[in-house]
């Protein structure tokens, strides 16, 4: 397995088995944020943006094989949760990264994939 960010390195919150069991309200938040992740354009995204740390969107559309537009929407998806930032540089947005802890998530998500994928062919 490759090693992962730590609880310490991705947030400074309680560890998940410190907290109280999530209300009602607070599960449908986190079901809103994994609804937003759980997109198959938007993981692409995301990952280009940590190989690459910071892109265009015309760059990012070119990446993931989409119209910039289309990017642009999905990338705003994004930003509304806090997971982007972005700047203007001319007539370019560039979008970089700015929570860790999503990084950390998708480091953690394809793990778990692949070992699942590998527990599937030893069988």
């Amino acid at each position: 397995m490759k090693p992962v960010a730590t609880q310490s390195e991705c947030c400074s919150r309680p560890s998940i088995k410190d907290r109280p069991l999530l209300s009602p309200i607070q599960a449908g938040g986190l079901a809103a944020v994994f609804k937003v992740l759980g997109n198959d354009t938007r993981l692409r995204l995301l990952h280009a943006l940590i190989r690459a740390e910071e892109l265009c969107v015309t760059d990012l559309a070119a990446s993931v094989g989409m119209k910039p537009q289309a990017v642009s929407n999905q990338l705003q998806r994004l930003s509304d949760l806090g997971i982007l930032t972005s700047r203007r540089e001319g007539t370019s947005i560039h979008y970089r990264l700015v929570d860790l802890c999503v990084r950390s998530l998708l480091d953690q998500g394809i793990c778990l994939m692949e070992e699942v994928n590998d527990r599937h062919q030893s069988q």
